[in-house]
């Protein structure tokens, strides 16, 4: 059974405050693709415990009972660094503003990214989550993005959330800055990603495509 690690953000406040943390959705219905897909999910976040869920990416009544066994993973995480690449076939993290805080400087991360990519192991992420990358680069400096074709949340769809001034970076202008090949879907349409090993979405409406080309890349 191949076996995927969930890396999900601990952050829970923007600039000003505002609540955030995991977008729901971008966690949940891949967690339950996967699982129902057969296979084996292991869900961390970065400073481990209760994963905090952005207000604005509640469940309804039907994905509270799609998605029940993903949310009663949110309570009690492991920290990621607990885990070693050497373990899993694939990482995941989903989005929600939360990762643009605590993913992009944590070089512990980053090494676990790393180790995946190295193997030659799946290294995914959708929306924001894909703002870790801005952070990274290797021994002699070059960023992990450079060359590589990616997608991400955009910045025409963070002026819309209203969150332009609210976030560290734009993820889209950060990641071709440094060099990424960023490939997009008009705003909020989905667009998933992939090249080589790397897997990347756009945006919520891109979870269930990236984690389909989870699972074929993992079959």
């Amino acid at each position: 059974m191949k076996k995927i690690l969930f890396v999900l953000t601990s952050h829970n406040y923007m600039l000003d405050g505002t609540p955030t943390g995991v977008w729901l959705e971008e966690y949940a219905a891949p967690y339950t693709l996967l699982k129902q897909a057969g296979f084996d999910i292991t869900v961390s976040s970065v400073a481990g415990g209760t994963v905090p869920v952005d207000p604005n990416s509640a469940p309804t009544d039907e994905q509270k009972s799609l998605w029940a066994d993903a949310i009663a993973e949110l309570d009690n995480t492991p920290p990621f660094d607990s885990f070693d690449a050497a373990e899993f076939d694939a990482i995941y993290m989903p989005g929600g503003h939360g990762t643009s805080f605590d993913m992009p400087f944590n070089k512990k991360l980053h090494e676990l990214i790393y180790s995946f990519d190295a193997a030659g192991k799946i290294v995914s992420s959708v929306c924001h989550a894909p703002a870790v990358f801005g952070g990274m680069r290797d021994a002699d400096g070059v960023p992990f993005v450079k060359g590589r074709t990616l997608a991400s949340f955009t910045d025409s769809e963070e002026a819309q959330a209203g969150a332009t001034e609210n976030v560290p970076f734009l993820v889209e202008s950060r990641l071709k800055d440094l060099g990424a090949i960023h490939q997009r879907a008009d705003d909020w349409q989905p667009k998933a990603v992939r090249d080589g090993n790397l897997i990347t979405g756009q945006n919520p409406q891109s979870s269930e495509a990236v984690a389909a080309l989870i699972k074929e890349a993992l079959a």
